[in-house]
């Protein structure tokens, strides 16, 4: 009598993220492991049985990160390129990467080492394949879609927090030197309240921006965050004009340095692909 020799299960690495600012919709480490599970449950027969032989998690890192900035989606792609797992299986793309260049990016490590990718809400994402442009062309344009709204979202909460912080409410960030955040509203703290007041009646008097940094130093008063007064940061607090310069020069800088961080990934991720 002979047997048919069972087909191994596949194995398949788990892989989940969440942000570091908190996910908008919620959906935490626990809840998308219990969809991946259930997911394993009802399609794993189909594939002959499905084996989850690590489960890698990223948590805290934003899904615009690189492989080698997320050690869950390093040690995954580690694994298919050593063998040891047939596939990876998210929740969603979102997970695998927030950006469709990301997306697309990583997808195409999974299956240059001809492994399998797969998501709880979506099954199998198949290799691109020449002779189904329409398959390319559905998994983008949702993943575009998905992108959109995501931006949308934040965008709707970036215009929340810039409208309320119009309106004199606390929005955001820390509060200036005089005010303190108190149960998500800002307020008037007294001994800095007092301090600023003292700072202006120098300034009154014909003390220089230096001259007033060197007597609050003097007299052992700390700064908003505990350390020495600088003349810049005293400029800022007595001059509007510094204080908008200031906050220009500080969105151009981010902007700067986030334009940087997106060519620095780029270019790992092209070199993983070349």
């Amino acid at each position: 009598m002979t047997t048919t020799p069972r087909t191994p299960a596949l194995r398949l690495v788990m892989l989940l993220r969440v942000s570091t600012a908190g996910q908008l919709d919620g959906y935490g480490l626990e809840a998308q492991e219990k969809d991946c599970r259930r997911w394993v449950r009802t399609a794993g027969p189909a594939l002959g049985g499905v084996r989850i032989v690590r489960v890698c998690t990223d948590g805290g890192v934003t899904g615009k990160a690189g492989d080698d900035e997320r050690p869950g989606l390093s040690e995954a792609l580690q694994m298919l390129a050593a063998g040891e797992a047939d596939g990876i299986l998210a929740p969603n793309l979102d997970r695998v990467a927030r950006e469709l260049t990301q997306q697309e990016a990583i997808l195409s490590v999974v299956w240059a080492h001809g492994a399998r990718a797969f998501t709880a809400d979506r099954g199998e994402h198949l290799p691109d394949d020449e002779d189904d442009p329409m398959r390319t062309f559905v998994r983008q344009v949702m993943g575009a879609a998905a992108q959109l709204e995501r931006g949308l979202i934040a965008k709707r909460l970036r215009n929340g927090r810039k409208t309320k912080a119009a309106n004199g409410g606390y929005a955001y960030g820390a509060p200036a030197y005089g005010q303190r955040a108190e149960e998500k509203a800002l307020t008037v703290d007294s001994a800095e309240a007092e301090v600023l007041e003292q700072m202006r009646a120098w300034q009154e008097e014909g003390v220089s921006i230096r001259g007033i940094c060197e007597r609050l130093n003097s007299a052992g008063i700390p700064s908003k965050r505990g350390g020495k007064w600088h003349p810049t940061t005293v400029a800022r607090l007595l001059s509007p004009d510094a204080r908008a310069a200031a906050r220009q020069q500080s969105a151009q800088a981010r902007a700067a340095e986030r334009a940087q961080t997106k060519r620095q990934r780029a270019d790992r991720i092209l070199s993983r692909l070349t």
